[in-house]
């Protein structure tokens, strides 16, 4: 039994405790310094990516307020419309009248107007009866039945004329269609 005894005491011993569970190299509680030419790259990383986030905004804030110009005066076209379409109306009554000065007043007034709003960057929508119905350009007020089976599915009058702003439809061209 003592031998047994002797064992155990050595087992409680508690310097080899400390000597046995001690790590013989502290590698991990040893922080590691990066270098300078680390440090310099990783700096020189960070000012590559924030002069490129720069130029993206200058770029994007530059289109932004060439999109702003360009359509800012999108309102004020817009209410000009209808004086066009006065005018068009006012055309049409003259020439059924037959008063030929009074026409050549009214179209050189009109032409005038529709110039100036062109400059400005106002476009006319091209639409004729027989050309195909398009969303993105055309709003059908109405489907008739075909006058003809070419004609189906397609622009049968044109009681509207649309409009566009640059390259945005600010009105779109009133329609009826055949089906």
């Amino acid at each position: 039994m003592s031998d047994n005894k002797d064992i155990q005491e050595e087992n409680l011993n508690p310097q080899d405790d400390l000597t046995q569970n001690a790590p013989e190299e502290t590698t991990e509680n040893m922080t590691v310094e990066p270098s300078a030419e680390d440090l310099l790259a990783e700096e020189k990383d960070r000012y590559i990516r924030l002069f490129a986030e720069f130029e993206n905004y200058k770029k994007r804030t530059t289109k932004e307020k060439m999109e702003f110009f360009q359509y800012a005066n999108q309102d004020m076209m817009i209410s000009m419309l209808d004086v066009l379409d006065d005018f068009e109306r006012a055309l049409k009554e003259i020439a059924k009248n037959g008063n030929e000065a009074d026409l050549k007043g009214v179209e050189l007034i009109y032409q005038k107007l529709k110039n100036k709003l062109t400059e400005k960057g106002l476009k006319v929508i091209d639409v004729k009866a027989g050309d195909d119905f398009n969303v993105d350009f055309h709003e059908a007020i109405t489907q008739i039945p075909a006058p003809s089976e070419d004609l189906k599915g397609k622009i049968v009058d044109v009681i509207e004329t649309g409009y566009q702003l640059s390259d945005r439809v600010i009105r779109f061209a009133k329609v009826v269609t055949g089906n």
